[in-house]
């Protein structure tokens, strides 16, 4: 089965925390944490759209410079979302620069600082020298970004500051009839997805999509169907994927709970691990997570799959340690993952 989200680790389980996750069929991506991410290709770093921060630590921020210089020329909004103190953070990094020559730029940086009760968004445009204007207030329920095919979900967890979790779902997995695809005579092209955005949206039977593919010989060909013809004929769906994240948290029922909840029933969950159990009175005063903890909030959360990572950096060359430890307590007869899958979880459903 083809998966929605492609996730993987922007470093090694030793370097600064960052997840990128592939948007395969809408041709962007979404980024979770801004830690070092010199090894993510630039290409790769201009098709994010929205980027989701747990707190700004600096392994959890530093990024933010990278991204900035590489979107500045364009003519682009980059949304952030983070908590509280955020929108501060993104203005003390860029009252750093000296901004004289951008009036000409179409570049902002849209901030959304996620309380536990209410959502303030400010956009900060690279023409006015990035000038913060208030764009409002909002009520937070919980979910920070909700689009036509997903949503993403939040939970305020304990690291002494509000260091967020997040939680990526998709909404249903529309699957493709390869088999009534043949029948209909029309082949697989990009015309598929506007179909799926186009039942996602909620649009009328009457509603046209329009296939159109190249010839071998040359030329193209066009076919218009109303979305009552091939709606049922072409699309199973199914249950969606989920990919939950969380990072630098403190392991106590509270927080537990939170986490348990937020990724109950993930495909995908990434779980930071930075100690063993033999060093869990130093995870505790340092507001982190053992292997052991993260395999217990994995195995509460009935995830599918555990990805742990943000190891300590004193247990160089034991990394494998840290792997059946977690693996150990998340029981389950799954096996252990290194981060370096795309989804296979998902793939073996």
């Amino acid at each position: 089965m083809s998966v929605a989200f492609a996730a993987r680790l922007v470093n090694g389980p030793f370097g600064d925390p960052g997840l990128y996750v592939d948007l395969r069929w809408e041709g962007r991506a979404l980024l979770f944490d801004l830690g070092y991410n010199d090894a993510l290709p630039a290409a790769e770093m201009l098709r994010v759209s929205h980027i989701f921060v747990s707190h700004c630590h600096m392994d959890h921020f530093i990024g933010f410079d990278r991204v900035l210089r590489l979107f500045l020329a364009r003519e682009k909004t980059l949304h952030l979302f983070g908590p509280p103190g955020i929108i501060g953070c993104v203005e003390g990094k860029l009252r750093g620069y000296t901004w004289n020559l951008v009036e000409n730029y179409g570049f902002a940086i849209a901030v959304a600082e996620v309380g536990p009760e209410r959502i303030r968004r400010v956009l900060f445009p690279a023409a006015t020298g990035f000038l913060p204007q208030a764009l409002g207030e909002a009520p937070f329920d919980g979910t920070v970004l909700d689009e036509p095919a997903f949503w993403i979900r939040t939970a305020h967890l304990d690291h002494r500051i509000y260091s967020l979790g997040f939680a990526l779902e998709e909404k249903s997995h529309l699957n493709v009839d390869k088999d009534a695809l043949a029948r209909l005579g029309v082949p697989p092209g990009p015309w598929l997805s506007d179909l799926k955005a186009a039942i996602r949206r909620g649009e009328p039977d009457e509603f046209v999509v329009t296939a159109r593919w190249r010839l071998p010989a040359g030329g193209e060909l066009c076919r218009e169907f109303r979305l009552g013809e091939v709606r049922d004929r072409l699309i199973r769906e199914t249950r969606g994927q989920k990919i939950a994240y969380v990072v630098d948290t403190i392991f106590t029922p509270e927080n537990a709970a939170r986490i348990a909840a937020l990724a109950q029933g993930a495909d995908l969950f990434f779980c930071e691990a930075p100690f063993l159990s033999e060093d869990e009175e130093q995870a505790r005063k340092r507001y982190h997570l053992t292997a052991h903890q993260a395999g217990l909030l994995a195995r509460a959360a009935r995830a599918r799959k555990l990805v742990v990572f943000h190891f300590s950096p004193r247990y160089a060359g034991q990394a494998e340690r840290i792997y059946r430890e977690a693996q150990d307590a998340f029981l389950g007869g799954k096996e252990w993952a290194d981060g370096s899958g795309e989804g296979d979880a998902w793939n073996q459903r």
